[in-house]
């Protein structure tokens, strides 16, 4: 039961850091989608998170099943030969531009909170990657058992801190859903988006179970554990509206708390950018392997130094415009993830 249990835990852990990278744990994401759309918003939040725990456990149950061990073996099965290879390449695309975003996100979080160089974070988050990367899958599995937790509880802090200032708006306001549509759009879009991406790592992890049991309850426990952070991160950004100005919206708003424990979840957010990071690039290289004969090595310089180039357009434009591009690239396999059977 002791194994079980550990697995359940790496499993949600790893779903979680997966999904929670320098958008999400920045808080830019959450804007992008979410908070732009005021009280919308938390609806928008329970939609996604219902998708969350349904179609990611999914993906893993899909996965275990056909022997998958890249997110290319589970894309012929679900699109068949003939589209798999655009669909992959499509796939790449996303997970490549993503993997930019992150390291731009360094950058910006070492520029705009540290005053350090930009260049400074993206050099030092490159150098972690080659060691982690060295591990394999037991390295990110570690990772994110060791940052995810930490997470999980300075997004509590957040939303408890929130409570004891004054709140000048109301946390409804009818207004928001009746105005326009585009709030009951997001939800689909930023799961799709997520999802699409996060079986880069999902597929691989799912031979880590001991059983479909593991992966049924890892997966609703990550998707419990998305859930809980994004309201709460929504519920301080919504009542602290001027925040979202900032590339890093959720620092600005626990700087309130103290130099220290602002200091504390700066390290926290670079780790969930890191996680996120990782796992996009295990994912790329594992495929690419098998289809240019280079060494791990050889395609994590290649990647790294691509990414590097792209992450210089800056942070906030990599992600207000790939982010939802991406998402309604992902809607079409959304779908049909919904569509097949597990089993």
């Amino acid at each position: 039961m002791g194994i079980r249990r550990k697995q359940i835990i790496q499993i949600a852990a790893t779903y979680i850091g997966t999904v929670v990278g320098a958008g999400f744990a920045t808080g830019r994401e959450i804007v992008e989608f979410f908070t732009v759309h005021g009280s919308a918003g938390f609806l928008g939040i329970l939609i996604s998170g219902f998708l969350f725990i349904f179609l990611g456990t999914k993906v893993m149950l899909l996965a275990r099943t056909i022997g998958a061990d890249t997110y290319e073996s589970l894309n012929r099965y679900l699109f068949g030969d003939r589209f798999a290879s655009g669909i992959n390449f499509i796939m790449f695309i996303m997970l490549f531009g993503v993997t930019s975003v992150m390291l731009s996100g360094t950058g910006a979080l070492f520029s705009e909170q540290l005053h350090l160089p930009f260049h400074a974070g993206i050099i030092l988050t490159i150098i972690l990657c080659y060691l982690v990367m060295q591990k394999g899958m037991n390295g990110i599995l570690w990772t994110n058992s060791v940052i995810v937790p930490v997470m999980i509880l300075f997004s509590l802090i957040i939303s408890v801190s929130m409570l004891f200032s004054p709140i000048e708006a109301p946390l409804i306001r009818t207004e928001d859903f009746t105005q326009h549509w585009k709030w009951l759009f997001s939800p689909f879009t930023y799961a799709a988006f997520n999802l699409t991406l996060s079986q880069a790592v999902l597929v691989p992890l799912s031979r880590e179970a001991e059983d479909d049991t593991v992966i049924k309850w890892g997966g609703v426990l990550g998707g419990l554990g998305l859930t809980f952070i994004l309201l709460n991160s929504h519920f301080a950004l919504y009542l602290v509206p001027q925040s979202v100005q900032y590339e890093i919206p959720v620092a600005e708003i626990i700087s309130k708390l103290g130099v220290f424990v602002h200091f504390l979840f700066l390290i926290v957010v670079y780790g969930e950018i890191f996680t996120t990071l990782i796992g996009n690039l295990f994912g790329l290289i594992e495929p690419m392997k098998q289809s240019f004969k280079l060494s791990s090595n050889v395609i994590l310089g290649l990647l790294m130094g691509g990414g590097y180039v792209i992450s210089l357009f800056g942070y906030s434009s990599l992600l207000h415009y790939l982010y939802p591009l991406f998402g309604v690239i992902g809607l079409s396999y959304l779908a049909i993830i919904a569509c097949k059977k597990s089993y």
